[in-house]
């Protein structure tokens, strides 16, 4: 008869586990470097047609229909959501967010999150100006505020993209399942869904400038999360909350 199996050690298992989550990473991986490509090549598209054109005439169907929504409440969340991207504010609860997480021990968090928001809004800045595209007008949507900058892409969209969703990722990866943990993740989440509709709604960007600040948002939050995870096991393997990981052999 054959001997009964013995019970794996735990590095056996630890192996087997290794081997097994191997093709779901590989997976990850490569659908992270399939839509990265996309967005780059999309980008790319819509960059070249706003440098052509003011807008498209899709842009103006969207703004005029999501304008029909004339309810008092959703006014109030358009406004509200929007408020919170402009300058002074935006930049002083980025400082407040990026400071608190460093002093609660947070400390490659918090400078992360701050690397996130100024690229996101230096990025933006830089593309407004390649592409000089002037905002929607006042004798073709209703305009709540006249903007003085350019259209393309939104600075809104794109801060909201990488800062927001870089404190997501955060809490998504260092947060044990928790009442606080899911306040965070719903509020990121709802600011960044809601704040392509409230810049259309409020008359200061079309339509494809919202696209176009998702895509490069996404793209900077990507390249933020990378920046992240390389730099960690690096510089902040003490920090006093969540401090890296280190492998035998990495001499720390």
């Amino acid at each position: 008869m054959a001997k009964p199996e013995t019970a794996k050690t735990p590095a056996a298992r630890a192996v087997k586990q290794e081997i097994e989550a191997r093709p779901i990473r590989h997976w990850r991986a490569h659908l992270f470097q399939g839509y990265v490509i996309t967005a780059v090549i999309a980008f790319a598209v819509l960059v070249v047609a706003a440098s052509q054109f003011d807008y498209f005439p899709i842009d103006l169907r969207i703004t005029l229909a999501v304008q029909q929504l004339h309810a008092r409440w959703f006014a109030i969340i358009m406004e509200a959501v929007s408020s919170i991207g402009y300058s002074p504010q935006a930049w002083i609860r980025t400082a407040v967010i990026a400071v608190l997480l460093f002093v609660f021990g947070l400390q490659w968090e918090g400078v992360m999150s701050a690397v996130a928001a100024t690229g996101a809004a230096g990025l933006a800045t830089l593309v407004k100006l390649m592409v000089h595209r002037p905002r929607p007008g006042a004798d073709l949507v209703a305009v709540a505020i006249q903007l003085d900058s350019f259209s393309f892409p939104s600075g809104h969209v794109v801060f909201y993209t990488a800062f927001f969703g870089f404190l997501l990722f955060l809490a998504f990866t260092l947060f044990k399942p928790s009442a606080r943990r899911a306040v965070v993740l719903i509020t990121t989440t709802v600011l960044i869904a809601l704040v392509g509709v409230s810049r259309i709604y409020l008359g200061n960007h079309w339509a494809s400038d919202v696209t176009g600040a998702y895509l490069l948002g996404s793209l900077w939050l990507a390249a933020s999360v990378s920046i992240y995870r390389w730099g960690k096991p690096r510089f902040f393997v003490q920090q006093p909350l969540a401090p890296a990981e280190t492998k035998p052999g990495d001499g720390k």
